[in-house]
């Protein structure tokens, strides 16, 4: 099964702001270069996109949780 990675550790979030839809939703398909969330460290955002491509996204990382570098995200079918 496909995983998204987080490319560095941080804080992760699914959304560019909390007033803003989510970047992809659990069930949505990805492509290769979709950007499904950001990684925030010491105040700087870095996009997080796919590698993989996939139907149904399933989030496993929550919104603004700490994660490590390598840890999976997401997973896609």
């Amino acid at each position: 099964m496909p995983q998204i990675l987080s490319p560095l550790p941080g804080t992760f979030y699914r959304s560019a702001s909390p007033d803003k839809p989510p970047y992809k939703a659990d069930g949505d398909a990805v492509a290769v270069g979709d950007v499904i969330g950001l990684v925030e460290v010491m105040k700087s955002f870095h996009e997080v996109r796919s590698e993989v491509a996939g139907e149904n996204v399933r989030f496993v990382a929550d919104n603004e949780e700490p994660v490590m570098a390598g840890a999976p995200l997401a997973d896609l079918d």
